[in-house]
């Protein structure tokens, strides 16, 4: 009875913590899938009732007289526009004489309009008779989706601002933020609490002086945009409230002492960011700085709210039996560790194209690829290399929400453009990671014979059919009722359902195979610890759905919020002009180019990539542009450019996040590995080496052979 107490004690903690981001991701899918859906009702109601947008709301009924006396209203119309009699010494000699009434042609416009009164009134009665209760009930519905979906068009911001502040709050209180190393000592956590204080409480008065700045500035303020305004001061109050008391009350399992200096790399990366453009802009006078670019990410709201989507999506994914079925089909063949770290570091390319960026496929993905590398055999570093590098090939590949950003911020390219482009740019990358690989083996290269490992792969490929016929029922469902295809404008709201279903078949078949066993075993002790496992949820959706969804508010809340802070960082670079020192344009497209080059790495090492893309979309890419460089070309630099950055040190965020979910235990151990150069510091130098031999080739050939 206790145990059971809890259980349910601790089910319903986790739900009340992810609840708001849960309604919040749920209200995003319905909204999405509200348009297509009011797009198809139109279209539905127009076939069922032609001119049904004539029935969309009761017709007014015409004010005109059907059966006017025309020849009385024309001698009242001739009187009323009868001269009347001017006295002389009222003349004017600048005076026209008033032209005399045709009455024919007033009598011929009165009886026109005698006829379009007719036609108002048939029209009206003929829209009456056709408002039946069956068109009343469908417009009902109609409507009620239509006025949905125009209230989900305002609610966006909102609904973005809670989901930051929600889940920023969860991984503040989980201490979840990204930092260049956990927090272990006491050290760690008084100075990287005492950051985040900091920095909580100059969001505190950037947000709180810019809603002075916008109340006083004598114009008008939305409901919405004031309701945002206090709802940022709330939300930060209490985050500031919340590392007070984290910097006060350190954990008990804290290691006793530390440095101060390695403290401040557990300082979590956001926190950084805030000090630096907070520090800018108060020293500068602009106080309200981090509040208004903020307030410039809510512009962009239905973007950033499918970034935490497609976290949610990851999330998901992870709690899937796909990834392991799909590796189910590459273990008979006992491939060597660095042909199976190539099979998959280039299958995990797709996932991550429709994940929305690297980062969020290693934190779903990652340490199932991690482990399954271990088993094979590879070498830790190999493992941690290929981990690191398993979402950097597919952010290139449709319909990965980073290209739609791109292509939403700059009208110079297309996604079409883009991911044309970028299925040569994954082929390039995939060849030279193989290349790579090969070169640096250890061992032979060996694999099971045909004969032994075809059975074996031929069961696991028959275990992922109902898989396949789930996606495709889903897709068909969307495709032939909603008419929404796959693609990267659906995936953020079809993608979750999908998998729900998934979820579901898998959970099912979980408790039809628990009910299998129980049958067969007939020790009643053993069946009914069986049957109470299985009713308490233990693999139920519900339990599934929450667990995703918990651990998909700390990951969203470290995500958003770095990425927010990226854009603030972003504005500093704007506002100091440091990008003035470097010309408006280039002579030397090279020149241009191999600056560019050196320009977006760096970018790339320290900021998130959604941050970056705005950065770089207002500040460097005219230059790029003006110098001759290709905008499509341009960016499929910096998309390479950004991935470089993001392995390497010193923040190598992907490698941060493999950390994460690998463990500091595999990190630490893999460090002491290695007989020579290559093999010590495989994790970095590996992708490095990749990534930049694939920059070089994508930055100059194509200058080579004068594509412009």
């Amino acid at each position: 009875m206790n145990q059971t107490l809890r259980v349910a004690n601790r089910t319903g903690i986790e739900w009340l913590a992810a609840m708001p981001a849960f309604l919040v991701l749920i209200f995003v899918i319905l909204l999405n899938t509200s348009h297509a859906t009011h797009a198809q009702l139109l279209k539905l109601g127009e076939n069922v009732w032609d001119g049904y947008f004539q029935l969309r709301s009761d017709p007014i009924q015409p004010s005109c007289e059907i059966n006017g006396d025309i020849d009385s209203l024309l001698a009242s119309l001739v009187a009323e526009n009868a001269a009347p009699a001017i006295a002389d010494e009222e003349w004017d000699f600048f005076d026209e004489e008033p032209e005399p009434i045709d009455e024919s042609v007033l009598r011929e416009s009165l009886v026109n309009a005698q006829a379009v009164c007719e036609t108002k009134h048939q029209t009206y009665a003929q829209t009456v008779d056709r408002i039946t209760p069956a068109v009343k009930a469908f417009r009902s519905v109609e409507l009620l989706v239509s006025e949905f979906g125009e209230f989900g068009l305002h609610a966006q911001r909102i609904m973005l601002a809670i989901l930051v502040l929600i889940c920023g709050m969860t991984a503040l209180f989980r201490r979840h933020h990204i930092a260049l190393r956990p927090m272990e000592t006491v050290m760690d956590y008084r100075v990287a609490s005492f950051a985040q204080m900091i920095a909580s409480g100059i969001l505190f008065f950037s947000v709180y002086s810019f809603k002075e700045v916008v109340f006083n500035a004598g114009v008008v303020v939305s409901t919405e945009h004031g309701f945002l305004h206090y709802l940022w001061i709330l939300g930060f109050g209490a985050v500031f409230l919340l590392s007070v008391y984290q910097f006060i009350v350190v954990p008990k399992d804290a290691k006793p002492g530390g440095s101060f200096l390695k403290a401040q790399l557990a300082v979590p990366l956001y926190a950084t960011m805030c000090i630096i453009s907070g520090t800018y802009f108060i020293t500068n006078g602009h106080m309200a700085g981090i509040g208004i670019y903020l307030n410039q990410m809510m512009e962009l709201s239905q973007l950033f709210l499918n970034v935490g989507l497609y976290v949610w999506i990851g999330m998901l994914v992870k709690r899937t039996q796909m990834a392991q079925a799909v590796f189910n089909v590459f273990r008979p063949w006992n491939l060597p560790p660095e042909m199976l770290a190539v099979v998959v570091v280039v299958i995990a390319a797709l996932p991550t194209a429709y994940t929305g960026a690297s980062g969020i496929f290693v934190i779903a993905i990652g340490g199932l690829i991690y482990n399954e590398l271990r088993r094979a055999g590879a070498r830790r570093q190999l493992a941690l290399a290929a981990t690191a590098m398993s979402g950097s090939m597919g952010v290139v590949l449709r319909p990965c929400l980073l290209v739609v950003i791109i292509a939403a911020l700059n009208k110079e390219v297309t996604t079409d453009q883009l991911f044309g482009w970028g299925v040569n740019v994954f082929l390039l990358t995939a060849v030279l990671f193989a290349a790579i690989a090969m070169l640096t083996k250890q061992g032979t290269l060996s694999i099971e014979k045909v004969s032994v490992a075809w059975p074996e792969t031929k069961k696991a490929l028959w275990k992922l059919v109902p898989y396949g016929i789930l996606i495709a029922i889903t897709l068909a469902f969307y495709a032939i009722f909603l008419n929404a295809y796959l693609d990267e404008f659906s995936a953020p709201f079809i993608l979750p359902v999908m998998l729900i279903v998934v979820l579901i078949y898998e959970r099912l078949g979980q408790e039809k195979l628990g009910r299998e066993q129980m049958n067969i075993d007939h020790i009643e002790s053993r069946l009914e610890e069986s049957w109470q496992d299985l009713k308490s949820g233990n693999d139920s959706i519900e339990k599934t759905l929450r667990e995703a969804t918990t651990e998909t508010t700390g990951h969203i809340g470290a995500l958003l919020m770095l990425m927010g802070l990226s854009v603030s960082i972003g504005g500093v670079v704007e506002r100091s002009h440091l990008m003035d020192l470097v010309p408006g344009s280039f002579e030397s497209v090279w020149l241009a180019m191999g600056l560019l080059v050196v320009i977006l790495v760096v970018i790339g090492m320290v900021m998130d990539p959604y941050g970056a893309v705005i950065l770089v979309s207002a500040t460097i890419a005219s230059i790029a542009y003006d110098s001759g460089i290709d905008p499509v070309h341009f960016w499929m630099v910096t998309l390479v450019a950004f991935e470089l950055g993001y392995l390497s040190p010193p923040v190598a965020l992907n490698h941060l996040l493999t950390r994460q979910v690998v463990g500091e235990r595999e990190v630490a151990l893999a460090s002491q590995e290695g007989h020579n150069f290559w093999y010590r510091y495989e994790k970095f130098l590996l992708p490095l080496t990749v990534m930049g031999i694939a920059l070089v080739i994508v930055a100059f050939l194509p200058l080579a052979i004068g594509y412009r």
